[in-house]
């Protein structure tokens, strides 16, 4: 199956330093990544550069698309949670169809109505985005990425902010995303709930990918030592992995 994600060398600069430095990977339809990596490893930046927000070096599958195209392939949740317009959540989820201006509009509804569905927003949808919470704000956020229907879908700390409940829901969404055939990108600082919900992990450190695989693999007494200074216990369990950080090392 040909990757939907595919970059080779991806290195970002500040002046003289390297943050993110010659990144390989290969991501196809169906996977679920956790970026994972401690503040500063360069999470961020990959994923701006992944979409040609941020100058870099590198061969990337995504940037060598036409923007309209790029819009239309790749869905993109940034950290920051502003919503500078007093409009109803509703409208604020439709800005997610603008990459789709040949879309008739029964289609652009049942995108809409699926968006706010999934994130719960039926009895929001009303009331005017800057007069929510911070979470139902990334929530209305997050229904308008989906409302988007990219095949690619990036979210740069999408529970952040979110109580457990909602976070536990945003990742099932990104999970029935992917085993839809979608494909999820998300960074995360949760590692319990990038264990159990995600197929896959991408562990960053000092801009550089150090450990990709499989949750149990990369979650390994000595990952977690080494990137996180971070010793835990993860119980891994028939439904599912229980993590939990027990000290700090080195501190």
């Amino acid at each position: 199956m040909s990757p939907v994600l595919q970059l080779s060398s991806l290195s970002v600069r500040r002046g003289e330093c390297p943050v993110v430095d010659r990144a390989d990977l290969s991501v196809a339809a169906g996977e679920f990544v956790g970026l994972l990596g401690p503040n500063g490893a360069g999470k961020t930046t990959l994923m701006r550069a992944i979409l040609g927000l941020l100058p870099s070096s590198g061969e990337n599958s995504l940037r060598a698309l036409r923007p309209e195209a790029r819009a239309r392939h790749a869905a993109f949740l940034p950290q920051e949670r502003e919503i500078a317009w007093p409009m109803p959540a509703e409208d604020v989820v439709a800005l997610g169809r603008m990459p789709h201006p040949a879309a008739t509009p029964a289609q652009n509804r049942a995108a809409i109505e699926r968006a706010i569905a999934e994130m719960g927003l039926e009895g929001l949808r009303h009331r005017p985005a800057t007069e929510l919470s911070g979470g139902e704000k990334a929530r209305v956020l997050i229904a308008r990425a989906l409302a988007q229907e990219a095949p690619v879908l990036l979210a740069d700390e999408p529970t952040a902010g979110l109580d457990p409940a909602a976070q536990i829901s945003v990742m099932e969404v990104f999970a029935a995303h992917a085993r839809a055939g979608g494909t999820v990108i998300a960074s995360l600082h949760d590692l319990g709930l990038a264990a159990r919900h995600c197929t896959r992990l991408v562990l960053m450190a000092r801009g550089r990918i150090v450990a990709d695989g499989a949750p149990r693999d990369v979650l390994s007494p000595e990952n977690l030592a080494e990137v996180f200074h971070l010793r835990a216990h993860v119980d891994w369990r028939d439904e599912g992995p229980i993590f939990q950080p027990l000290s700090v090392i080195g501190r």
